[in-house]
């Protein structure tokens, strides 16, 4: 998604805002999904900086990357040895991102008035604080037009993430979103830790089993927080949630890992290229910034995103699988991405380190 796609959305953007969050995503609505569905979610632990609190130990191993590719950029398949590593349990939450603005006074890239200089095609009524935000649509003439259900709101942030009235009271346990790439890499350097690689997050998302699509549905019981019904216009929410869940309310993987597929996308530390054709053997890092690229937004400065989102359908986008990803631009918050961050080190690591 890219500023130019956005110049083309902006269209009663503020009213939008309100209109999302009474229409499914609400506290109150959400507690009572949950409680029918029975779920008991994780608690995540408070930010000790430094620390491998929070994570899990992923050990290393080969395997393939973009192992029976869905969409051309993820092949080609690519046999790949790793490290070991620690990686967060969960996704990086409202509350673990507060502790992080307060020790520091960080302001993310959605809360300052975007510079003109980087961004001359877009239009000066767009360059104001602001980030991208799913609106429901009733109908929709073609699944080409993403325009018909994402518009670029004013005001919206991680502390306002589907515009200036929304906020996060009472969500501190639910995945920070509205966050640029560089809000997230300040983060993981703040808290001692890095984001994880493609690789990293493709292995870890795959929990220890030799599956490319680890089952959504097991005895009954969702596996993850993604799109149930025909996007954009029917969510059943067949899985207890409308929109975004608060994070580890469905299973943990193999790894004890919760939500790296669905709930929300993740950013990966990789620049984005559309294959995997240039990918090193060994802890591979991804392509250089030169090398990277997407021919859908050439001006843009593009890194790859992981895991699928809570608006990932059958029908469309089907990105809920560990070797799916996609290119972001750097400077674009949305209401559907997030991230997590890993400690490259051994088993030896401890919470006390």
């Amino acid at each position: 998604m890219n500023r130019k796609f956005l110049a083309a959305i902006f269209v009663g953007a503020v009213a939008v805002a309100g209109w999302w969050l009474g229409r499914g995503l609400s506290s109150s609505s959400q507690d009572e999904a949950n409680a029918m569905q029975g779920q008991q979610c994780l608690v995540p632990e408070a930010v000790q900086r430094g620390t491998t609190a929070g994570m899990v130990f992923v050990p290393g191993g080969r395997f393939v990357v973009g192992e029976s590719p869905y969409y051309t950029e993820e092949g080609p398949p690519r046999e790949v040895t790793l490290a070991g590593f620690w990686i967060d349990r969960n996704e990086i939450t409202n509350d673990q991102f507060a502790a992080f603005v307060a020790d520091t006074g960080y302001v993310t890239l959605a809360e300052r008035v975007p510079d003109a200089k980087k961004y001359p095609w877009v239009p000066a009524e767009m360059r104001v604080p602001g980030g991208v935000v799913f609106t429901e649509p009733e109908s929709i003439t073609s699944l080409a037009n993403p325009a018909q259900w994402w518009q670029w709101v004013p005001g919206a942030n991680w502390r306002h993430p589907f515009g200036p009235d929304s906020a996060i009271d009472g969500r501190g346990a639910y995945p920070v979103v509205q966050i640029a790439y560089e809000d997230a890499e300040a983060y993981a350097a703040w808290a001692g830790h890095e984001l994880p690689t493609e690789a990293q997050f493709e292995f870890a998302a795959r929990g220890g089993l030799d599956l490319t699509e680890p089952p959504l549905v097991v005895n009954g019981q969702y596996q993850a927080n993604y799109w149930q019904g025909v996007f954009p216009v029917d969510n059943s929410a067949g899985d207890g949630y409308r929109g975004m869940a608060p994070v580890g309310c469905f299973p943990a993987n193999g790894y004890g890992v919760f939500d790296l597929l669905g709930n929300v996308w993740e950013w990966v530390a990789d620049w984005y290229a559309p294959s995997h054709i240039d990918i090193t053997a060994e802890n591979p890092q991804g392509p250089s910034l030169e090398q990277s690229g997407d021919p859908n937004q050439p001006e843009a400065q593009v890194r790859t995103i992981k895991g699928g989102s809570y608006l990932c359908a059958a029908n469309y986008c089907v990105r809920y699988r560990p070797a799916a990803r996609q290119p972001q631009d750097v400077g674009l918050g949305t209401a559907h991405i997030g991230f997590r961050t890993v400690i490259n080190r051994g088993p030896e690591g401890s919470q006390s380190d």
